[in-house]
């Protein structure tokens, strides 16, 4: 399952790439025509790339989100479940020794 996600993630970016190659020629030639000015055609082009990174963003966070539900609902160990456990488990030995440290104070 997880193959099949990274083969259509990368699809994804492939097509974004050939996407953007078209626009940029498209772009150029809108230039080359005077339809716009270059500055024109490099705020649009800024424009599309940052409305790409934030679309981008947007997938990855809920991919992870979905990934992360069907992890759960599978019961398979996650990180975040995993570091929780760590840390609940490092807390507990704190207190543990802090209560040995104290039994061996008193009982002397």
């Amino acid at each position: 399952m997880i193959e099949t996600v990274k083969r259509t993630l990368y699809a994804g970016l492939g097509a974004a790439v050939i996407t953007k190659d078209a626009v940029d020629h498209a772009l150029r030639e809108w230039v080359e025509k005077g339809k716009i000015t270059p500055d024109e055609a490099r705020l649009f082009s800024d424009k599309l790339v940052h409305a790409g990174h934030s679309r981008w963003d947007e997938t990855r966070d809920a991919l992870a989100g979905r990934m992360e539900e069907l992890l759960s609902a599978a019961n398979v160990a996650t990180r975040s479940r995993i570091e929780s456990l760590e840390a609940r488990v490092a807390s507990l030995e704190k207190r543990l020794d802090a209560d040995e440290r104290d039994a061996g104070v008193g009982g002397a």
